[in-house]
């Protein structure tokens, strides 16, 4: 599982490095280096204001998101468009340099507002890339929206 946050810079051109910990973790718990990256759904702020950053799948669960979504019930056709147009699409498949250097594509770099501070944070399965400025926003937002029910917070364990 990917877990941690690592902080580092992206340069004008789109590159930067995948922190190590996750290039093991790709390996080591997915058995591929390979992962494909696209847009992240979009978090509604309020006010009409969104902020977005970016997904990195591993492959093969890539394939299996793809799988879900195909074969998903419940989605009206608007929904199902929206989804396929604004994480389905842009996905790009990726694979770190020897070094760790990944090249983010400008069409994803430009959705997520990525300049030069960037975030990589593990969410389990997948691997979050927030700028730094969309990820501070983000995060009021949660502290907002965190479950004030501390009962329903211990049922989780915490």
């Amino acid at each position: 599982m990917f877990r941690g946050i690592y902080e580092t810079t992206i340069d004008a051109k789109g590159r930067t490095s995948l922190p190590a910990r996750f290039r093991d973790v790709l390996v080591e718990s997915f058995g591929d280096e390979r992962f494909f990256v696209t847009n992240s759904v979009p978090v509604d702020l309020g006010g009409g204001v969104y902020s977005s950053g970016l997904l990195i799948f591993p492959y093969q669960e890539w394939f299996i998101f793809e799988e879900s979504f195909l074969n998903g019930k419940g989605l009206t056709s608007a929904q199902r468009n929206s989804i396929m147009r604004t994480i389905v699409a842009p996905a790009v498949e990726c694979s770190a340099d020897k070094l760790g250097r990944v090249l983010v594509p400008p069409h994803l770099r430009k959705n997520a507002v990525l300049e030069r501070e960037i975030l990589f944070v593990g969410a389990m399965k997948k691997v979050e890339i927030w700028s730094q400025s969309e990820w501070d926003k983000v995060r009021a937002h949660d502290m907002k929206a965190f479950p004030s029910d501390s009962e329903a917070v211990a049922e989780l364990g915490l």
